[in-house]
């Protein structure tokens, strides 16, 4: 009878193989939420109440190009220094009072509590 370690070799090279050939956005699982922010009753887009801005880059320089409410979950995919790349998840945020259904874009870090394997 073969040694054992005969029988893993081939599930191991094919678990390697798994690992290596996933594409980079099926490695962060990582979701947010917003928080933080006014509720949406305190809504006021001219004084920036009651809403999180999704922007184009991550800064505050970039345009708004949509915004996510306290409570709406994010699905977070990127970070640049204080500002995560995300998305609204499909069927867990609020229709926006301001810009498109489910934005994708930057939004700022100290308003989204990010939880699951998330990008550093």
């Amino acid at each position: 009878m073969p040694p054992r370690s005969v029988f893993a070799a081939p599930f191991l090279v094919a678990a390697a193989l798994t690992a290596t050939s996933l594409p980079a956005a099926a490695v962060f699982d990582c979701e947010g939420t917003v928080v933080g922010v006014r509720p949406i009753s305190q809504y006021n887009h001219a004084n920036g109440n009651g809403f999180l801005a999704v922007r184009t880059g991550p800064g505050g320089g970039y345009a708004q190009i949509g915004e996510v409410y306290r409570g709406d979950t994010l699905s977070v995919y990127g970070k640049s220094g204080n500002w995560y790349e995300a998305s609204c998840m499909f069927g867990r945020c609020q229709n926006p009072l301001w810009g498109p259904a489910y934005p994708a874009g930057w939004v700022h870090k100290n308003y989204v509590q990010v939880r699951g394997y998330c990008p550093r």
